[in-house]
Order: C-alpha cells, then sequence, then structure tokens
C-alpha cells in the first residue's frame, strides 16, 4: 500500500496515541512568580509587597485594585483576599550586585544566566530565584533566606534589630500546600480580630454613662443621711443640715448667676452699663459714630 508517488507510510504516521502531556518550563514558571507582579503580570519594580499568603505584588498594582475593584484585571483571584492595604506588607529587599538591570543589550556574545535574581539575603548571598526558599518578616518587611534563619538562629532581625517570633515568619512564592496553611491562619487571626472588636464594643456599652455614674455616687450618701437621721446621731443631723444648707447655697448661687445683670435691682446703673445688654448699648446705626483711622501714608 502506497501513497501518491510512491512513498510507503509509516506506522507513526497513521496510528494516533495519546496526546503527550505539556509540561511546563520550570524557568518560565519561576520567572513568572519571582520577576512578575501576581496581580498585573509586570515585571516587579520598587516598592514591592507581600500578602499573607506569600506572593509578590507591585505597591502601585494593589492600591489601584483597592481604589477601583470592578475593573477587569488579568489575575484578579489572586488578590481576593486582599481587603485593604493593612492586609499587606512592604517587603525590605537587598539589591544584587550582580543584577545589571533590564537595559543592558543582549547580543549573544556572552552566556545570559536567566536563574540571576534582582535581590538577594542579605546574610548568606543566596540569589532570590526561586530555587532557594525566602522568608519575610510581618513586623519589619525584611527578607531572608531559610539557610539564613537555620545556620543563625536568633530571635532578632539580622537586617534592621527587631524582634521577632517564629510565628510572623511568611515563606514566598511556597507550595499549594504552604500556601493553605497561611490561608487558614490568616482565617484564624481575622477571627481573633473581630472577637476583640465585639468583646470592646459591648464593654463600652456595658459603662454607665456620665449623669448616671454621678446619680450613683451620690445615692449612697443620701442613704447614709437617712439612716444617721433614724438612729438620732445628732453629728450625723448637722452633717445633713450642713450639706442642705451647702446645696441651698449652691442652688441660690446657681440661680444668681443665670439671672439677667440688667434685672438685679442692687447693681448701679453705672455697672449695669458695662455690659452689652444694657439699653445705652442698644444704639441706632445714625447714631453710632463712624471712627476714622489716619495712618503716616496719609500724610
Amino acid at each position: 500500500m502506497g501513497c501518491d508517488g510512491g512513498t510507503i507510510p509509516k506506522r507513526h504516521e497513521l496510528v494516533k496515541g495519546p496526546k503527550k502531556v505539556e509540561k511546563v518550563d520550570k524557568n518560565a514558571e519561576l520567572a513568572a512568580k519571582w520577576k512578575y507582579c501576581a496581580l498585573s503580570q509586570e515585571k516587579l519594580r520598587r516598592p514591592i509587597v507581600a500578602c499573607d499568603v506569600g506572593r509578590l505584588y507591585n505597591k502601585d498594582a494593589i492600591i489601584e485594585y483597592l481604589l477601583d475593584k470592578t475593573a477587569e484585571r488579568p489575575n484578579a483571584e489572586a488578590v481576593t483576599h486582599i481587603r485593604g492595604i493593612r492586609d499587606i506588607k512592604e517587603l525590605n529587599l537587598t539589591d544584587n550586585p550582580e543584577w545589571e538591570g533590564e537595559g543592558r543589550t543582549t547580543k549573544g556574545d556572552r552566556y545570559e544566566d536567566v536563574h540571576c535574581g534582582m535581590f538577594i539575603c542579605p546574610v548568606v548571598g543566596l540569589e532570590m530565584n526561586g530555587k532557594h526558599r525566602f522568608y519575610y518578616l510581618q513586623t519589619c518587611g525584611c527578607v531572608f533566606s531559610d539557610r539564613a534563619l537555620k545556620e543563625i538562629k536568633t530571635d532578632i532581625c539580622h537586617k534592621c534589630g527587631d524582634t521577632f517570633k517564629n510565628e510572623d515568619l511568611i515563606v514566598l512564592n511556597g507550595t499549594k500546600e504552604e500556601m493553605d496553611k497561611l490561608r487558614e491562619k490568616m482565617e484564624e487571626r481575622r477571627a481573633k480580630a473581630k472577637t476583640k472588636k465585639s468583646k470592646k464594643s459591648k464593654a463600652a456599652a456595658a459603662l454607665p454613662a456620665p449623669s448616671e455614674a454621678k446619680d450613683d455616687a451620690q445615692s449612697p450618701q443620701v442613704d447614709g443621711t437617712d439612716c444617721s437621721l433614724q438612729n438620732g446621731d445628732e453629728s450625723s443631723q448637722s452633717a445633713a443640715a450642713g450639706s442642705s444648707s451647702s446645696s441651698q447655697g449652691t442652688s441660690s448661687t446657681s440661680s444668681a448667676t443665670k439671672r439677667s445683670v440688667q434685672k438685679m435691682t442692687e447693681k448701679s446703673e453705672v455697672f449695669k452699663s458695662l455690659f452689652t445688654t444694657h439699653s445705652s448699648a442698644k444704639r441706632t446705626k445714625a447714631q453710632t459714630s463712624n471712627w476714622v483711622t489716619h495712618t503716616p501714608y496719609h500724610f
């Protein structure tokens, strides 16, 4: 059996086998995670931030997302857990001295290291390119490699000197299982914060008003005077009388202060004319004199 032109087909040309599974290039996958923003798919540039799950973003892309969440974006599912600016942390990264930047010309006359990272670990010098595990601290935002944290075990940040705990370490671009664990911790942390806020609001609502507190503070004094009067204690009776007289004095003074000065018969007209409520102060516009001030510039 032959085809046109006398060619003889082979078996693999006639029999179709199962399709090969397409594999993702590891270099491209690492570059997408460690060199590009997880939201806008643009190249990472300072300032760079990270979320509680460990993804890397450009800060301006996150701000644009928070300002307008209805706009269409290429990878909006990666930021559904970000509710505000408090859910991200700006990273304190260390530049790689061997990184020449994106502006270099590639002529093909030298070896191009595709795994060269923009940032390195400040302790051991490992490049942040996806081959090594890196963590960032939620307290200060400094980034270190896993090897540096294992070799130099301490509770103080190697770069800025702030104290931290093991709970503050967040792995960057971890595996799916690690990201699921980080998401669970994030939800637990948010639930605890909600319970604390609810407890504070309930405690604030349970506190009495200032007027009620004053009434409660004054009520036991009245009960004490009543009991002392019933027992016939002369000293308590005199104290109660003194308190009643003082209360009457204060009420009289308060009522006196509330009265108008012009209605006080014991005050003289000269004293009353000092206030704006006096009849002499109520003049028409025609009766008032116009004051003219001269400056040296007029002469």
